[in-house]
């Protein structure tokens, strides 16, 4: 089954389940067509507040290898790595495209992380998006723009791998326990001369 974005491109809205030991992903690669992923990558390069945070490691602050944007509900701070960061008010590209993964995710998100990987070198390091704020078995709508990037999942405890490589204008869900026995990365990748954004929405309790 299939539905017309705003921009009258047909897109799917179903996708391909993988169910692992504690947890879950459905993965949608072409969720909005090659032109309307154009158009929101290029809005979201010039219409977002970006800015490049920084944590305290070992008594030195040291830049995220990428930048980053918070946005959503006006009482819906995020805290994660040493930070907080206080919402930005939704902005209407934001909305249309969390009115497209409702549906599907079966969410109702009220707040969204922006993630913009300038080249191959930016990144993010293993992690779990298990904050307190995030509740329990939180699910987790991940769209990506712009260059293909490898996305890998590392189970805890036995160490079992995933990669996937998430394409323009595609939709990842993350589901069920996964955020509590999975880690996550974006790695480096040398050879990526191009950028990427992502957008992973969220519920906030």
């Amino acid at each position: 089954m299939s539905q017309l974005d705003m921009f009258g491109e047909e897109t799917p809205n179903n996708g391909d389940s993988t169910v692992l030991q504690n947890g879950e992903y459905i993965y949608i690669p072409n969720f909005l067509g090659t032109k309307t992923a154009d158009r929101y990558l290029e809005a979201f390069k010039n219409n977002i507040e970006w800015q490049q945070q920084s944590m305290n490691m070992y008594g030195k602050q040291v830049l995220f290898p990428r930048l980053t944007s918070w946005y959503g509900e006006n009482d819906k701070a995020y805290s994660f790595s040493g930070i907080t960061l206080n919402p930005h008010a939704w902005s209407e590209e934001l909305l249309q495209i969390k009115s497209l993964i409702e549906p599907i995710s079966e969410v109702e998100f009220n707040s969204v992380l922006l993630n913009r990987y300038r080249d191959g070198n930016d990144s993010i390091s293993w992690h779990t998006d298990a904050e307190k704020e995030l509740g329990r078995n939180p699910i987790i709508a991940s769209v990506n723009f712009g260059a293909e990037r490898k996305f890998q999942l590392k189970h805890n405890d036995t160490q079992e791998k995933h990669e996937i490589v998430l394409k323009h204008g595609s939709l990842l869900l993350m589901k069920g326990e996964l955020q509590h026995f999975w880690k996550h990365q974006v790695p480096k990748q040398k050879n990526i001369t191009k950028e990427r954004i992502n957008l992973t929405f969220r519920v906030i309790k």
